[in-house]
């Protein structure tokens, strides 16, 4: 097909340009000496608007007839056909040319030439219509991959810190492995497994050692992969998918961040009188429900947005169980931080439990970086192993940036940093309600001029109102150490006035700390499918509401204040230090808040040991004395 387009596509170019009766060119004298030699076949001569044609008989030039023609433009055309008439006495025969097949071509050619290729690349879309996507082709099929046992290598021992919901799947192996096992007593496997949890904690990495230990086939696919930019892609892959898993089965299908096509129908600003989301869906929903038993296919979602998920895939009979996959806790992170640490060569000194009570709140997938950036780290400094220092280094950088050594501030600049964080640090120091303080810096890291880090105690599932409390005031500590020893403001509070708003807010509306507005929650719901922000209560509400944030902030500030103006002078000793030194950790606070001096080098001494590092480095080394050097000239050493 496509090469008869291309055929007749030359045809039509050919038949617009050529030459109406093309033969050789001559000029009317030399038409008229081949007339007179009679050369010229009598009857062969046609005049047209455009040109003279006639057939030169055989003769010396050629062993065959010949077309001769007389090129005529607007100008000479009377002249040459009068010319013809009186050499030939009227012997020939007169044409129009025609003008409108060429406008024909020309208007209609491209239109057909168009219909062609599409009739030709629409036979082999419908030629390779296989599996499930009808005229679309390959669009319709599904674009999952298959994994096994041996392309991954992940197991259960690949997985740490989340033994409970490891025990939840563990039934669902054993149905793999055996499932006659189950029908013995009348019992269902579920249908669907539902892995929830913040991002990085492992889901993912469950479902591949789930298909690891069952040894069965693992069919991966993402909630986006589904959708494409044809109507009704979406649906015919989800059939695709389950046509093949059923063919492979026993198997696992797994549907990685599933509320991209599962999100709740109805709902939300939908402009399109067609949803190809909820056609996906909706085809979810029907293959589910036609599992049987004896299918062996177990469908595993994962998603860290369960809120917004349609309640018709969370019914018993679909996804017919949640299992909750969170952060770790401190014996977690340990048993994470163990796993990576066996691929990486550590230290004599490296202490795991040490790490894992710097790391609260960190996934899985945090402490997996922190060893992969030690790693890199000691790497780049050519030690023979990882320190524990590259593991707080690693940490550090991982949660708030990498730390900027070599940007230069000016005078000014670090004094009023110094003073923010020796705020936070004096405050952190005094009120034991709060996190213990870890170490504080004033060397830039990420978008922050300085840090103080904390090291809480024990990881905590809720908030109390003392530590709160506690942590607010501590947030107002570096506004108020700047303004007293700069008499100025700067923009470095923009975090902690943020973070101090939102701790202060959700305090009143959403875990009822507030005497005035008392047990109630006006927060709304966290769907992030409204287009306006759902608001449940009056205007007068919402005053009291912003008169309360207002009074909670006010009384931390005012605190604050109070505690930095009683404790001064240990604000300025740490500043001070901070100057000297750049960080300190919490003994050297502890000291400092004591009265007592810090012997440690100061940074220029650790710069003017550098330098004097740098230039014995570079200097060439001393020639050694020997006994000829020691001999006068021209005298030589005896044998003794």
């Amino acid at each position: 097909m496509m090469f008869v387009a291309m055929a007749l596509l030359g045809l039509m170019v050919f038949m617009l340009f050529q030459t109406p009766g093309g033969g050789k060119p001559i000029t009317l004298r030399e038409f008229e000496s081949l007339w007179a030699a009679r050369q010229i076949d009598e009857d062969s001569v046609v005049v047209r608007d455009s040109s003279v044609t006639a057939r030169q008989k055989k003769g010396v030039d050629s062993d065959e007839a010949t077309g001769v023609v007389i090129n005529v433009n607007a100008a000479d055309r009377e002249y040459v056909a009068r010319e013809v008439y009186r050499i030939t006495n009227g012997r020939v025969s007169s044409k129009r040319t025609n003008t409108w097949f060429p406008v024909l071509v020309a208007v209609f050619g491209p239109v057909i030439i168009f219909v062609l290729l599409i009739w030709f690349f629409l036979g082999r879309a419908i030629r390779s219509a296989g599996g499930g996507g009808g005229v679309l082709g390959n669009f319709g099929k599904s674009k999952h991959r298959t994994l096994t046992r041996e392309m991954t290598g992940i197991t259960f021992k690949d997985v740490a810190g989340i033994e409970e919901a490891k025990e939840e799947v563990s039934e669902i192996i054993e149905f793999l492995r055996n499932p006659k096992k189950f029908t013995r007593l009348g019992g269902r496997i579920p249908r669907g497994v539902l892995l929830t949890g913040p991002p990085g904690c492992g889901k993912t990495l469950l479902a591949k050692a789930i298909a690891g230990e069952a040894d069965v086939p693992f069919f991966s696919i993402s909630g986006s992969d589904f959708v494409e930019m044809f109507v009704g892609v979406g649906a015919s892959r989800v059939r695709d998918l389950f046509k093949q898993a059923k063919e492979s089965s026993p198997c696992i299908i797994f549907l990685d961040e599933i509320d991209a096509v599962g999100r709740r129908r109805g709902s939300g600003f939908n402009t399109g009188g067609h949803d190809e989301r909820e056609q996906t869906l909706n085809a979810i929903l029907v293959e589910m429900d036609g599992f049987t038993p004896s299918d062996g296919v177990i469908v595993i979602a994962a998603t860290n947005r369960p809120d917004v998920l349609d309640p018709a895939l969370i019914r018993p009979g679909r996804f017919d169980r949640q299992i909750a996959v969170p952060l770790p806790d401190i014996k977690g992170r340990v048993e994470i931080l163990t796993v990576h640490a066996k691929r990486v060569k550590m230290g004599p000194g490296v202490d795991i439990e040490r790490l894992a009570k710097l790391t609260p709140m960190f996934s899985g997938a945090d402490l997996a970086a922190i060893i992969n950036e030690a790693a890199i780290a000691a790497t780049m400094q050519n030690k023979d192993y990882v320190e524990q220092s590259d593991l707080e280094e690693a940490r550090d950088k991982v949660r708030f940036g990498r730390a900027k050594k070599s940007r230069v501030r000016e005078k000014e600049d670090n004094r009023l940093a110094a003073y923010h964080e020796a705020g936070h640090t004096v405050l952190q120091m005094l009120l034991p309600e709060g996190d213990p303080l870890h170490k504080v810096t004033i060397i830039p890291r990420g978008d922050a001029g300085g840090a103080t880090f904390s090291m809480p105690e024990k990881d905590r599932m809720g908030y109390g109102l003392k530590w709160l409390n506690a942590t607010m005031r501590v947030l107002c500590g570096g506004r108020i150490a700047e303004q007293r020893a700069m008499d100025d403001i700067s923009t470095g509070a923009a975090m902690d006035i943020a973070q101090v708003t939102s701790l202060a807010r959700a305090m009143i509306v959403e875990w009822g700390m507030s005497e005035k507005l008392g047990f109630v929650r006006y927060a709304g719901a966290d769907t992030r499918e409204m287009q306006l922000p759902d608001k449940e209560y009056s205007d007068e509400t919402a005053r009291v509401i912003d008169e309360e944030v207002r009074r909670i902030v006010d009384e931390a500030y005012r605190d604050a204040a109070r505690l930095i103006e009683a404790h001064w002078e240990q604000v300025v000793r740490v500043a001070e230090a901070l100057l000297r030194h750049e960080t300190l950790s919490r003994d050297d606070v502890d000291r400092l808040m004591k009265g007592e001096t810090l012997h440690k080098a100061t940074i220029s001494d650790l710069l003017a040991a550098e330098a004097r590092k740098a230039g014995a480095e570079a200097r060439p080394p001393a020639r050694p004395s020997t006994p000829e050097s020691d001999l006068p000239p021209g005298m030589s050493p005896t044998p003794a």
